[in-house]
């Protein structure tokens, strides 16, 4: 049995990543800020014969993290994929004036987009350390890359939500720290990019994007299912890697 934890993932892109992951044979731990939303989302894979559980993680809450960690110690044992899915761009809905940017907004979006990720990641490495071959996949974004921002040929070129777009480039050198700290562990990490979504992340996501939740987790399900020669450190989306 091969264990994956998904954060965030009641629905839209994280919800597609737990199926994914479950239809290729994996036992998955669906997680959500509500238990309640947890299993109801648990529930509808289980329906279609997934082997899903649910778990309540609120992933700026040290108390919840700690719970969820003791809730796989005590069903599985040991955990073998990450997902670090769970993000939120609140800059897409804010409709008041600013020089630059709100700094509770800052606050907030980095709260649960980067120290969010690296809370939950320090919590379940000694789980994920049992594995004979670990996957961390943090979900990024190419508004992340520092070469894409400052590219006018970009298509985000002209988009500027500081908050979200420097907590992705965080995450994304958080990566690259996690590769080397573990280098000598077989835990493999990993940066991807899924795409302009259909989610809830944002209205223009719901509106505008082209891609499915599911033709999007593709990308995530690659990342963690990575073969043991795999590189570490890397940023990818589906087309390859991606500039930092």
């Amino acid at each position: 049995m091969t264990v994956a934890l998904v954060t965030g993932a009641n629905r839209g892109l994280g919800f597609a990543t737990s199926k994914a992951l479950a239809q290729a044979g994996y036992c998955v731990v669906l997680t959500a800020r509500r238990r309640d939303r947890a299993e109801s989302a648990a529930a509808e894979l289980r329906a279609n014969g997934l082997d899903v559980q649910a778990a309540e993680l609120d992933v700026t809450s040290a108390r919840s993290i700690a719970a969820a960690r003791d809730q796989i110690e005590r069903t599985v044992g040991r955990l073998d994929v990450l997902v670090n899915n769970a993000g939120i761009l609140p800059e897409a809905t804010d409709a008041t004036d600013h020089e630059f940017a709100d700094l509770d907004t800052f606050r907030s979006t980095f709260e649960t987009n980067v120290f969010g990720a690296v809370a939950v990641t320090e919590a379940l490495l000694p789980l994920l350390r049992r594995s004979a071959m670990g996957r961390i996949v943090n979900v990024s974004s190419t508004m992340g890359s520092l070469g894409d921002q400052a590219d006018p040929s970009s298509p985000y070129f002209q988009t500027i939500v500081p908050a979200y777009q420097s907590s992705k480039a965080a995450l994304n050198s958080i990566t690259i720290s996690l590769s080397k700290r573990l280098a000598d562990s077989g835990i493999t990490v990993t940066s991807v990019c899924p795409g302009f979504v259909q989610t809830d992340l944002t209205p223009i996501n719901r509106e505008q994007a082209p891609l499915t939740a599911s033709q999007a987790a593709a990308v995530v399900v690659a990342a963690a299912t990575l073969p043991a020669d795999a590189r570490s450190g890397t940023f990818v989306d589906s087309n390859g890697p991606v500039a930092w």
